[in-house]
């Protein structure tokens, strides 16, 4: 037996054998430069307690775009990652529209789950066609179901760019979803009431979101006056305060009742207007309305931890856009228009709060000065280089998109919107006359946090047909933005569920092919591909002969 067939046996055993050795042993190595399929720490702790079936069904199959059929891809490598850290998970890749017969009526059905369809646009060089496609998953695990959208939205992004943000959203998409559907014991939030707050409706798609972590309870501060001791005893039930858009001054009663919560070491989110003016408002005969500074009874209380909100409106060219009417019955056209009193704010820092976010959009936003005492101040959104402040009482006018902003009177922008506060936070009411008695009060708390936004508005969702919309999206225009995302990693992050955040802070670059070079070097590649293979198969072949003709001849 010759040299070369005792390396080819040898090779045979030793191949023979690394595929029995892999039945017993499995590893897998990452050699992607953004550590693709690598699940960091909470990824892992978020599915490793699972210890019945998690089924995941996952409505991505069928006749899918190639920017569909990455998304399907990369979602089920990073399931794979999850099922070798817990192999109780267990998925499968469905087409909710495969073999119906009634394709309307399961579209209405699955839009009733919330599951919203996403229409995709294909096109060749002799027609174009619309598909319908349900970007969705649906984890279960015992009697329990979270829907998680695979597709993330992102304003102005192509296909591509999507479907980029996509992907890099997944692991956070799936590890949300695991933490949501195992968990226990919920931290308590209060949702304050009884000084002209934001209606349940405006706020329902941020209080059912956050459902999911935490259990709510409202906490009328009209009880003060009555048994102010059993209301901050309630109130001390819970770990943070939601305030969203009072429009009634709080009494120092409240104050102090609100001031101890804090003290004691409750965590708070403030979403603040100082100045009344409402869109709406300005849809009238003569299309203006007065802007009026708003008297909260706050600005001592916000001093003590170092914030002041000031009556004025941030004035921005960077905006977001607003929907008029033009024409009158079936001849009216809805045409967006700038509008520059609603700011589309972007963050300049990477706290994990605000990293890797969707632009936010305030309305009618006023400006915050940061003060100087023990408390760290952190700027997390603020207007843009080109904005100003205007002052209150002021006249606000439609009559101002026919006009072209004067771009040298912007040169006073960068005005904070959204100040996160931490620090061991001191009473409002230190050396002060207390408004009430109290059981358990303190001058001095340990380390805490609060939120505070020059914006009521941030939490608000529009309304169609009297149902809540998602947080975010404008029904007018079409576009998302990132106000549910903020507040929902603002949320966790003061209540210390970091680990989501993090998750979501991981940034993962999907290259794409350049489709424009595609269509310009197709036939170069076409030729290549097709005559390269001929010409090779054609010189082995005369070589092969002339091997032949030599070895005989001789």
């Amino acid at each position: 037996m010759g040299k070369s067939a005792t390396s080819i046996i040898k090779g045979a055993i030793l191949l023979i054998v690394v595929n029995i050795l892999s039945s017993f042993f499995y590893t897998r190595w990452d050699f992607t430069e953004d550590e693709r399929y690598t699940l960091s720490g909470p990824s892992i702790n978020a599915v490793s307690g699972f210890k019945s079936p998690v089924i995941i069904d996952i409505l991505l199959e069928g006749n899918l775009t190639p920017e569909f059929l990455r998304l399907k891809t990369e979602t089920r490598s990073i399931l794979e990652e999850f099922a070798e850290v817990n192999p109780n998970l267990k998925f499968n890749f469905v087409n909710p529209l495969e073999g119906e017969g009634q394709i309307d009526g399961v579209i209405t059905d699955l839009q009733s789950l919330g599951l919203t369809p996403t229409r995709v646009t294909t096109e060749d060089n002799t027609s174009v066609s619309q598909d319908i496609v349900f970007p969705w998953a649906m984890v279960n695990y015992r009697n329990a179901t979270v829907k998680v959208p695979l597709l993330k939205n992102k304003l102005g992004a192509t296909a591509e760019d999507r479907i980029n943000n996509s992907v890099q959203h997944l692991e956070y998409a799936f590890a949300d979803a695991f933490t949501k559907i195992a968990l226990k014991e919920k931290k308590r939030i209060a949702v304050i009431k009884g000084n002209g707050e934001l209606e349940d409706i405006f706020i329902a798609d941020f209080l059912s979101t956050i459902r999911d972590y935490y259990n709510l309870g409202a906490i009328t501060l009209d009880s003060v006056a009555p048994d102010p001791q059993k209301t901050l005893d309630d109130l001390k039930q819970y770990d943070l305060a939601l305030i969203a858009k009072p429009t009634e001054a709080f009494s120092d009663e409240e104050k102090y009742i609100l001031d101890q919560f804090i003290v004691n070491g409750g965590k708070s989110v403030w979403l603040i207007d100082q100045v009344a003016m409402e869109l709406d408002s300005l849809f009238n005969e003569k299309g203006t309305a007065m802007a009026l500074p708003r008297d909260l009874n706050l600005n001592d209380f916000f001093f003590n931890y170092g914030v002041r909100i000031n009556p004025v409106l941030v004035n921005d060219l960077y905006f977001t856009q607003i929907v008029l009417a033009s024409g009158e019955g079936n001849n009216s056209q809805y045409e967006p228009v700038p509008w520059y009193y609603n700011p589309m704010v972007f963050s300049q820092n990477d706290h994990p709060i605000t990293t890797n976010l969707e632009a936010l959009r305030f309305q009618f936003s006023n400006a915050m000065d940061t003060l100087a005492n023990s408390n760290t101040k952190t700027i997390l959104y603020s207007s843009s280089p080109l904005s100003k402040i205007e002052g209150t009482p002021k006249q606000i006018r439609l009559d101002i998109l026919n006009t072209p902003p004067d771009k040298d009177l912007y040169t006073n922008g960068n005005k904070a919107l959204a100040v996160l506060i931490e620090g061991k936070f001191k009473s409002a009411f230190t050396d002060r006359v207390k408004p009430i008695k109290l059981e358990g009060t303190l001058e001095q708390g340990n380390e805490n946090k609060m939120l505070v936004i020059a914006d009521g508005d941030v939490i608000k969702n529009q309304l169609q047909n009297g149902r809540p919309l998602e947080l975010g999206y404008d029904k007018w225009t079409n576009n998302f933005y990132g106000n549910k995302e903020f507040l929902v990693n603002a949320f966790n992050y003061l209540l210390e569920d970091t680990g989501l955040i993090n998750i979501r802070n991981k940034k993962v670059a999907i290259p794409f092919l350049n489709t424009q070079k595609i269509a310009e070097e197709k036939m170069k590649w076409q030729l290549i591909n097709i005559g390269v293979p001929i010409l090779l198969t054609l010189i082995f072949g005369f070589v092969f002969n002339y091997w032949r003709k030599r070895k005989y001849a001789s």
